[in-house]
């Protein structure tokens, strides 16, 4: 399509946003009592906060995150699964699946998250990956494309075992990866849900931070003799979700409170790019106009300090030049985001 004379069309700025920066410990929460703690944006992954946040943990029924994940990669929440007898009688918690009984994908994520439902994440492990060791693979895969490196699930529902473990660090990415679906987010954040089926039918959050934390909006609890009290816990305010993960720690939703309102306090959202307005001119070739704007698809903000913000720097990488035609929504370059001198 070529550039008209009356019509201005804005090229779009491929946005990449790798905030790598680490901070100190927040002065006021110096005690936490978690083994392992981080708060990390859940937009840019910058890193908030952190305690040991590599070290590799059991991390029980926090790995149904990652069960949730895959499962709505790779399924649709309308299809009706059929509960194989592997799935009946799971130690631990339960939706009470029978054998046989027949019941929307839907259903089970919301019993897998909610109740925490054991039965439910052997179920979709079987019905997704055709067995429940296939299904790990795909867990451990996704794992690996996301970059939680020092992740290995055994599972799909955190039973525990020697050797499934993951970090801090990892369930934060694999729990911001999962908060990119809307119907995740929908169901971390639900406080009831009656599934379409008879008996066992309303599914109540345990995660409290759902009803006891402003902006609360999930994410999953676990718990096991050998991994303690482990919570992955998101809140959203003023437009800035941020990622809680606390594991091995007693004092489990107290602490992560205190580190998200830290959080919350010391760092507030700095518009760096906005949508559609213009970054620069470039010219084009052989086309009716010799010029355009390019512009970002997206509002793009990371998370500051009043002190950070005069240290920020936007870097466009295009070229000076494009060929007509050219399209709207065409991608053309990059804009690097810098704190000081880091990406």
């Amino acid at each position: 399509m070529t550039l008209k004379k009356e019509n201005r069309i804005r090229i779009l700025v491929w946005i990449f946003v790798i905030v790598l920066t680490t901070t100190n410990s927040f002065a006021a929460v110096t005690d936490v009592s978690a083994a392992s703690a981080i708060v990390m944006d859940a937009k840019t992954g910058r890193i908030l906060y952190q305690k040991n946040i590599h070290q590799k943990m059991p991390i029980a029924s926090t790995t149904k995150i990652m069960t949730a994940l895959v499962a709505l990669e790779k399924s649709d929440p309308n299809e009706i699964v059929k509960i194989p007898r592997q799935a009946v009688g799971i130690e631990g918690s339960s939706i009470y699946l029978g054998y046989d009984e027949k019941i929307k994908m839907e259903d089970l994520l919301y019993g897998l998250m909610l109740c925490s439902g054991n039965d439910a994440a052997v179920a979709i492990a079987a019905h997704v990956g055709g067995s429940v060791e296939k299904f790990v693979e795909l867990m451990n895969q996704r794992a690996r494309e996301l970059g939680a490196l020092n992740t290995n699930f055994m599972n799909p529902h955190g039973l525990h075992h020697d050797q499934h473990y993951s970090t801090a660090y990892d369930l934060a990415l694999i729990s911001r990866q999962a908060l990119q679906w809307e119907e995740f987010k929908e169901i971390s954040k639900t406080k009831l849900w009656v599934a379409e089926r008879e008996g066992y039918k309303h599914f109540y959050n345990k995660n409290r931070t759902v009803s006891e934390y402003e902006g609360g909006d999930g994410v999953k609890i676990g718990y096991t003799r050998a991994a303690g009290r482990c919570l992955v816990a998101s809140a959203t305010r003023n437009g800035m979700q941020l990622i809680c993960v606390v594991l091995n720690d007693g004092n489990w939703f107290q602490d992560a409170y205190r580190l998200l309102d830290a959080a919350f306090e010391k760092y507030k959202p700095y518009p760096v790019l906005k949508k559609d307005i213009g970054l620069k001119t470039i010219f084009v070739k052989n086309g009716e106009k010799t010029a355009t704007k390019i512009v970002s698809a997206e509002d793009v903000q990371i998370p500051l300090t009043e002190e950070e913000v005069s240290k920020v720097n936007v870097l466009l990488e295009t070229d000076e030049m494009v060929e007509a035609p050219v399209s709207r929504g065409e991608r053309i370059g990059k804009a690097k985001i810098y704190l000081d001198d880091t990406l």
